[in-house]
């Protein structure tokens, strides 16, 4: 990736790269800010290997984090601001994260709890999300209280460093490593059967195949193209769409609050996108925002959603605003870099995923051995081989062993997902993982929720399922079950919940809490002793 921000800074070195808040920052200035940022990083002890963790929304610093990263031959590990701090410390010591840059409106709740218990954090790096707006702007964002003043902290353990004026006093001088195919370049976190989120080592190999791969079914043209996003970067599909941005030489539109549908419209109207991607919220949303209706999409080429079904009927209504054909639903998974299939512009069928990418074989196997390949038609699970499958998780063996196996001689990634091809080899997700829900884009595993409950006394069983989101097509509403212990029997049934609520609430991220919370008598059992999640949906 730093050689191809380096190619693009020597031959266009003032073409537009990044849009944030009114702010345009060329491609020769991205990799001018990277190479200062590899320094500062350099002076704070990172070596060759290190771990970069990216504790942000989407703004600048985020890709030249990335970039500096590539330049030193470090991986980099994207961080959901949307963790609490118990998980932000779990991915912090799983991944052995060495720097951590994060946002400073993100550092009392998840950071500064932590003080103290990160010692294998070399150094935090806060950055302001007003960092490169014009000085008369930052006074203006202050004095209106915009944006809240931050200053550094006195802390235990914790070094800090403020982003802005070390970068400042940083060299520009070219720093590069050499970075071979095999190379792990990225540590994605996914959720897992265990309840833990668990890292996929993506390679430099896994990573640029991908991006061939989505490259031959849609004709970019390099310089020529505006890209329209909210996907967040620490997701792998936003990080593809900035990846494949940067491949481009293309304009990022970058957007820090995806909710800020009137900001994201405006900057669209200033510069109208060829490159649109978003889950199917986002898509829903827009269509009920108006000034959606005032953006030029003539130059529009696709438009791509992804990260959960997009219902059928939708489909229509939001080429009615950007234009027939091109809309496109995609499939993949963070394990895959992340695209397997993807609609063929001008022959999508709807409802489909599409088609598997060049070089990906796919096939759909029984679910319960994973030897027999179905008939046309039939569901299963999907499984699938090519350069973009990953090497396995970080430091999980059996989890790695269980996803990657393998059919026919060659190594297949078994997604867990159920889906059907049809006689022109376009699939359908039929079901998503047994456990898995999809909130807002984002991927909640009831394990991880189920297990986070164990540690409440008023708990003796919990189960969690989902259910549609009438609100939100496409998306599922957390469903808590609980069977309460002899200690939660003693108590009132709202003072309970309320409790349940609140422990969730502190340590789970926002969208994992659960939006209704059953007290039952019992919570039904398999024969072999596991939950019963069909009876529980089928109640």
């Amino acid at each position: 990736m730093a050689e191809i921000v380096e190619a693009h800074a020597r031959s266009a070195p003032d073409a537009p790269c990044l849009e944030y808040l009114g702010v345009s920052i060329s491609y020769g200035s991205l990799d001018r800010w990277a190479n200062r940022f590899a320094h500062v990083l350099k002076e704070q002890g990172v070596a060759r290997g290190d771990v970069i963790g990216i504790h942000m929304p989407n703004t600048p610093h985020y890709v030249i984090a990335l970039v500096a990263a590539s330049k030193l031959g470090c991986p980099a590990s994207g961080v959901s601001p949307l963790l609490t701090a118990p998980e932000l410390a779990y991915q912090v010591k799983d991944a052995h994260i060495r720097v951590l840059v994060t946002l400073d409106r993100l550092y009392d709740d998840a950071l500064a709890p932590n003080d103290g218990a990160l010692h294998d954090l070399k150094s935090v790096i806060v950055c302001s999300p007003i960092d490169f707006l014009p000085r008369w702007k930052k006074t203006l964002a202050h004095l209106l209280r915009k944006v809240p003043r931050f200053k550094l902290p006195q802390t235990r353990q914790l070094a800090l460093t403020a982003f802005w004026p070390a970068i400042n006093a940083a060299s520009d001088a070219r720093i590069a490593s050499d970075i071979h195919l095999d190379d792990v370049v990225l540590i994605q976190y996914t959720g897992g059967t265990t309840g833990r989120p668990k890292g996929a080592r993506l390679t430099l190999r896994n990573v640029q195949s991908n991006a061939l791969q989505s490259e031959a079914m849609v004709d970019y043209e390099l310089g020529a193209e505006t890209f329209a996003s909210v996907f967040p970067y620490f997701h792998v599909a936003g990080l593809g769409a900035c990846l494949m941005g940067l491949r481009q030489r293309g304009r990022l539109i970058v957007v820090p609050d995806p909710r800020d549908l009137k900001s994201f419209c405006a900057a669209m109207q200033a510069y109208p996108p060829t490159v649109f991607g978003n889950v199917p919220t986002l898509y829903q949303m827009l269509l009920a925002e108006p000034a959606f209706d005032q953006v030029d999409f003539s130059r529009l080429k696709i438009a791509i959603s992804g990260a959960g079904p997009m219902p059928p009927e939708l489909i229509p209504r939001i080429e009615a605003v950007i234009g027939a054909g091109r809309f496109c639903e995609v499939y993949g998974l963070t394990e895959t870099s992340p695209v397997l299939t993807m609609n063929p512009l001008g022959h999508a069928k709807p409802g489909t995923v599409g088609v598997a990418v060049p070089g990906t074989e796919i096939r759909i196997v029984d679910a319960e051995t994973g030897t027999r390949e179905m008939p046309v038609g039939e569901p299963g699970e999907l499984i699938a081989h090519g350069p973009q499958v990953f090497g396995g998780y970080l430091g999980l063996p059996e989890e790695s062993a269980r996803a990657l196996r393998e059919y026919e001689g060659k190594t297949f990634f078994y997604t867990g997902d159920i889906a059907r091809v049809d006689a022109d080899g376009y699939f359908t997700i039929c079901d998503r993982s047994k456990d898995m829900l999809i909130v807002g884009g984002y991927k909640v595993f009831s394990v991880e929720v189920e297990n986070a409950l164990k540690a409440l006394p008023e708990i003796e069983i919990a189960a969690v399922i989902g259910t549609p989101d009438e609100a939100r097509a496409g998306n599922d509403k957390v469903n808590l079950y609980v069977q309460l212990s002899e200690t939660g029997k003693t108590q009132p049934t709202a003072q309970v919940t309320e409790k349940i609520l609140a422990y969730c609430r502190e340590h789970l991220a926002a969208y994992k809490v659960p939006k209704a919370i059953h007290i039952v008598e019992a919570i039904p059992l398999t024969p072999v002793g596991k939950l019963d999640k069909k009876a529980l949906r089928d109640r």
